[in-house]
Parts: structure tokens; C-alpha cells; sequence
């Protein structure tokens, strides 16, 4: 790897970890940035994972506070999210490689359009947010639809913000930032448990992974920061605009 794509893959780690703590998505910065640079779909997939986790833990420490009292719902989802994460990784490590290669640009695609509807889902949140219900993160449904968002999450990661939160808000009654506070810590479950799959049994890059992953923990750090203030719009937009670009040019490549 050249200093320069050291680099590029460096800030692309940083804006990563900020846009997942944001908005969610930011897997559609780090995981092309891998990509262009040379390393295989899932080699990248796989590394990116990794280095995302940093990201994941320190925007949940930042909204520790905010979910101070969500302890019970966080123990009942995780448990949830994670075994979809078990799932995932099952997927991920037992289907052949040309299997990812094949799908991933449609997943890069669909995450692109759930990071464009965002908006819409974080509207929902804050029409259903008036009041608290405690009892509704036991809800089935709920339930059903975090084990589907853990596995996918596993296999491949981008979007997986968008879609808890989507989730989330469709259940519970919770403030935004409470929501956006469950969200990371269910992105760090199904994480985690892609990790260590990853970390034993699969190929990742770690001269790539040395780059991306302080840098990811210093963009969620910031972008937690920043979420509680400023509406990340304009991000948004060009992260859509941008995973758009890469998946129609993957499938174009394929």
C-alpha cells in the first residue's frame, strides 16, 4: 500500500466511524475505500468489519448516558441482534466467495437507499417518541426484525444504523437519541460477534485494519459529538450519493 492510499484509507476509516455514529452507513465510505485500493470484496468486507468496531464501541460509550436506564431493553436486544449476528457470520464464512462478489453490489445499492430514507425513518421516531413504553422492546415482531438485521449486519454491514434504527423507531417510543444510543450498541453486538468469526476463521488485512480502526474509533468518538447538534443532511446526501456511484459501477465491473 502507497502512503497515499495509506491515506485514503486512513480518512475513509475516520469518516466511517463519524457516519456510523451520525447517521449510520459509514461502512459505504471505508469498505470502497478498501476496495479501490486493491483488496478483494470480501478480504475488504472482512477488514472493514474489524476496523469498524472501534468506531462502534466509543459512539456507544458517548451516549452512555442517555441510555442509563435502558438496561434491561439493551440486555433483551442484544441477545436478539446477536444471534442474527451469529447468523450472518454463518453465511458470510460458509458460502463461497463468488456468492458475496455477487450480492454485494446490491447490498451496497440498498444501503445507499435505506441511508437516503433515513430522514423519513428518523421522522417516524420522533412522531412515535411522545410518552415511553418499557414494555415494547419485548414485542415479537421487534424481535423477529433485529434477528433479520443482525444477520445482515454480519454479512455485510453497510446501512446495518439505518436499519436498527428504522427498527427501532417502528417499536419503541424512546427519545431520538435514546434510539440512536440502542442503535450503537446493537451495531457493537452484531459487530463483536463478527469479529471474533472474523479475527479466527477468516482473511483480513491487517496492515489495512492498523490504519482504519484508531481512525474509526476517533470518527465515532466525533461523531457522537456532533449527532446530539447538527443535523448530518448534507453528509448524508453525498454518502448516498457515493455508495449509489460504487455499487452501479461494481455491478458494471462484474
Amino acid at each position: 500500500m502507497t502512503l497515499p492510499e495509506a491515506l485514503v484509507v486512513a480518512v475513509a476509516g475516520f469518516l466511517g466511524g463519524a457516519v456510523n455514529a451520525l447517521a449510520g452507513g459509514g461502512s459505504l465510505i471505508s469498505f470502497p475505500a478498501l476496495v479501490a485500493v486493491g483488496y478483494p470484496a470480501v478480504t475488504a468486507n472482512v477488514t472493514n468489519a474489524l476496523a469498524m468496531w472501534p468506531g462502534y464501541a466509543s459512539s456507544s460509550l458517548a451516549f452512555r448516558a442517555e441510555l442509563a436506564d435502558q438496561r434491561a431493553a439493551m440486555r433483551s436486544l442484544g441477545v436478539t441482534a446477536t444471534v442474527g449476528g451469529v447468523a450472518g457470520t454463518v453465511l458470510l464464512l460458509g458460502l463461497p466467495s463468488e456468492v458475496f462478489d455477487a450480492v454485494v453490489p446490491w447490498f451496497v445499492l440498498l444501503a445507499s437507499l435505506l441511508l437516503g430514507v433515513q430522514p423519513r425513518l428518523a421522522d417516524l421516531v420522533r412522531r412515535r417518541s411522545r410518552g415511553s413504553d418499557r414494555a415494547s422492546h419485548r414485542t415479537p415482531a421487534l424481535h423477529a426484525a433485529l434477528f433479520a438485521a443482525g444477520a445482515y449486519g454480519a454479512y455485510f454491514g453497510g446501512g446495518l444504523g439505518v436499519v436498527l434504527l428504522g427498527v427501532l423507531g417502528l417499536y419503541l417510543t424512546d427519545h431520538l437519541h435514546v434510539l440512536m444510543g440502542l442503535k450503537n450498541v446493537l451495531s457493537l453486538f452484531v459487530s463483536t460477534v463478527a469479529v471474533i468469526a472474523f479475527v479466527l476463521f477468516a482473511p483480513v488485512a491487517w496492515g489495512a485494519f492498523a490504519l482504519v480502526a484508531p481512525a474509526a474509533f476517533a470518527g465515532g468518538w466525533a461523531g457522537s459529538r456532533v449527532a446530539k447538534q447538527i443535523p448530518p443532511d448534507v453528509l448524508r446526501a453525498a454518502i448516498v450519493l457515493v455508495g449509489t456511484a460504487v455499487g452501479v459501477a461494481m455491478l458494471l465491473r462484474g
